[in-house]
Order: structure tokens, then sequence, then C-alpha cells
């Protein structure tokens, strides 16, 4: 029987492997982020001159101009706290379905909203307004949260299922709470909390933002800088030992900076649940990469992309911009039960 022979002209298959295996990978993550990005921009420039009724160039066009300009930073602070948080919490939980606000954020943004009007009726809402009442906010969010993984993460059962399970119960608890409490009000005081309580860019207050800001940015460039250790930490806590690092600290560290994210993106605009899980879900698909550090920017640009278009739409077209959470909570909640009814790869 004749041998095979090889060629010694052939070139030799070169076989690669990382978070982007060869030029075809390369070439699509730099189309789908070139793509995300100049719709970013399109959608940034549509809402800044979109049916602008002063002339173009005028101070009135530019102070309306300035003013949309504020409600654009809020929906970058947010898709950016919603993106990162949701794509970190689910790489500690190892889990795809599972969104920060598990842990109650929103139930406890409710609760407080609800207290406050029931207490001191319309002007309740007034009260919380303000700098001083979003920091104070923030530091309540966080420190709960910590309270809450410090105690069931630092014993010697620590467990994180344990803890996602006596967050679904505080959140629970916490919404028949307020849920009894908004029973009480009458239906002036029940219509001004209901706009409080759908998660609305015209809710955040300009002065947040000097705030907001250096959060959003702090917190998520501490994860993107931790990406490689996020990498480990997705390999689950046998794997993550072995390789030299420690579980729970890494993972205590990662629920803090979501913290931080989740509470000052709820503090600002209100109640998004299903924004990051949409989000973060598309993020998967189109990174198609185990690598948080190019996960990360795809997922904020495409929260950006989402948000202002879902707003750009409902306002140019509908001219219904205050439904634009109610549409993205009906498409997430949407995409939420087609992921776990699919019982699909991910």
């Amino acid at each position: 029987m004749a041998e095979a022979t090889i060629s010694p002209t052939a070139p030799a298959r070169r076989r690669e492997s990382g978070p982007l295996p060869g030029p075809h990978a390369r070439r699509r993550y730099a189309l789908v982020l070139l793509g995300l990005l100049t719709l970013a921009l399109l959608l940034g420039g549509g809402l800044l001159t979109w049916d602008n009724p002063m002339p173009y160039g005028t101070p009135g066009f530019w102070r309306i101009a300035e003013m949309r300009a504020t409600n654009i930073v809020v929906m970058a602070v947010v898709a950016i706290c919603q993106a990162v948080a949701t794509v970190s919490f689910q790489t500690v939980t190892n889990n795809r379905i599972l969104t920060p606000s598990i842990m109650g954020f929103e139930s406890l943004y409710v609760a407080v909203q609800t207290s406050a009007v029931y207490l001191l009726g319309v002007s309740g809402v007034v009260v919380l307004a303000g700098l001083r009442q979003f920091v104070l906010m923030v530091v309540l969010m966080v420190v709960l949260s910590l309270l809450l993984y410090g105690w069931l993460l630092s014993g010697r059962y620590g467990n994180i299922q344990v803890m996602l399970l006596i967050g679904i119960i505080l959140g629970a608890g916490l919404g028949s709470v307020s849920t009894f409490m908004q029973r009480l009000l009458s239906p002036s005081e029940f219509d001004v909390l209901t706009a409080r309580l759908f998660g609305s860019v015209s809710n955040a207050d300009p002065s947040y933002l000097p705030v907001a800001i250096p959060l959003c940015l702090g917190a998520s460039l501490l994860l993107w800088l931790g990406s490689p250790r996020l990498n480990v930490l997705a390999l689950g806590k046998e794997t993550t030992l072995n390789l030299g690092l420690n579980h729970r600290f890494e993972t205590m560290r990662v629920l803090f900076l979501v913290s931080v994210l989740m509470a000052t993106s709820t503090a600002l605009v209100g109640p998004m649940t299903f924004l990051g899980f949409l989000v973060a879900t598309l993020a998967y698909q189109f990174a198609d990469t185990y690598d948080h550090r190019r996960i990360f920017p795809v997922a904020a640009l495409t929260g950006f992309v989402v948000l202002a278009g879902a707003y750009f739409v409902m306002r140019n077209i509908f001219y219904a911009q205050g439904v634009v959470s109610i549409i993205i909570e009906l498409v997430g909640g949407s995409v939420f039960l087609y992921v776990i009814l699919r019982k699909g790869r991910l």
C-alpha cells in the first residue's frame, strides 16, 4: 500500500486559541463594535437635533440641545451601569438568567419612595429630591447589600445560592410592604407616586450627575481592569481556587462594585429590571467571546443603543416617551421567557 505523502510546499495549518481565535473572529468583533458605535453616535445625534423647534444655529436651538444632552448623558450612565453590573453578576453567580435586581435594589427603591409618600403625603416626593437624598439612597442600597453579602458569604458555609434566595425573599417582602402602603394612599398621592416608580430619564436631576458619573466610571473601570479575574471566576469555584485566586474575596469584591453600579442606576432613574438582562444577553451573542475585557464595551454600547433607540422611536414616532421603560421591560421580559423556555445555548 502506498504511503500518503505530504507536499513540502503545502502551507501548514495554523492553529490559534484565545478570546478571538483567528482573523475572522477578530474581524467580526471589530465590525460589531464599529457598528454599535456608529448606531450610538447616530442615535445620540438624532436625539439632540431631531424635531428641534428652533432654527439651527440659534441660541434657542443650542439651549434645547443642551437640555437634551443631559438626558443623553443620563442614558449613557444607566446603560453602562446596567450592562457592566449584569454581566459581572451573571459571571459571579455562574448563571446567565439572573440580574442584580434579584438582590432587591428596585424593591428597596420602591419601598423608600412609597414610605415617604405614605408618611408625608405628596410632599414626600419633594423631600426625597436633591443631591443629598440621592447620595443617601445610593449609600443605603450599597450598605444593605454589603451587609447581606458579608453575612451570607463570609461564614464557614457561605453559599451564593443561599444569598440569592434570601435576596429574593427580602425583595418580595419589601414589595409586599410597599403594596400595602400604596393601597392606603389617596388617588392623588398614588398618581404622584406611580410616576416616580416607573424607570424614566426624566426622574434624573442634572445635579446628580457629578456624583453618578464618577461612581459609574470608577466601578466600571475597576471591573474592566479585573477582567482576567472575572474570566477565571466564570470557570467555577474549584477551578478558581486551583488557579490560586481567593474565590470568596474576588466574589465579594465584584458584588460590591455591582452594588455601586446598580444603586447608582436605580437611584438616578428608578427601576429598570430587565434592561440589564436584555443587554447582557445581546452582548454575549454579539461579542461571541468569553473575555470580559471585550464583552464589557459591547454590552455598554448595546445598552445605550437599546435605551436611546427606544426613547427616539417612542418620542418622535409614537409621541409617548413616558412609556419607554414599560416597552423595555416588556421586551426584556419576553427575551427572558424565551431564554428560559428555549433550553439551548446562551
